[in-house]
């Protein structure tokens, strides 16, 4: 298992948190089975970029992210070098270290 440390969020996680996920599951999937509720909006298709995070620490042991990724990530508001769509990063043996933005583009919340 790999430990993921989540700094904390207002809204989605006040006191931060750290979980565990499995090698190959998703970032996002590994978040959500936590209850930290990020959007998605796009179902985790990679077609929106409401489950934008940051990866603080193990951004470097993270596959390269595609063509489709980078050209959604322009979108995403408080865009940084590390930013990752969290449906597209998977898990992999390495620690990470994610932030939760504090905005999305995101027109309407939904609970999934």
């Amino acid at each position: 298992m790999t430990v993921i440390k989540v700094k904390p969020h207002k809204e989605l996680c006040p006191d931060g948190a750290v979980i565990k996920a499995s090698p190959g599951e998703t970032l996002a999937e590994a978040l959500l089975d936590n209850d930290i509720k990020i959007e998605h909006a796009c179902e985790l298709s990679c077609a929106c970029t409401t489950c934008h995070v940051i990866v603080r620490k193990g951004f470097n042991s993270l596959d390269l992210a595609t063509e489709e990724e980078e050209d959604m990530l322009d979108k995403a508001w408080g865009l940084e070098s590390e930013s990752r769509l969290s449906c597209q990063v998977v898990i992999e043996n390495e620690e990470l270290e994610v932030e939760l933005p504090k905005y999305t583009i995101n027109m309407v919340s939904e609970e999934h």
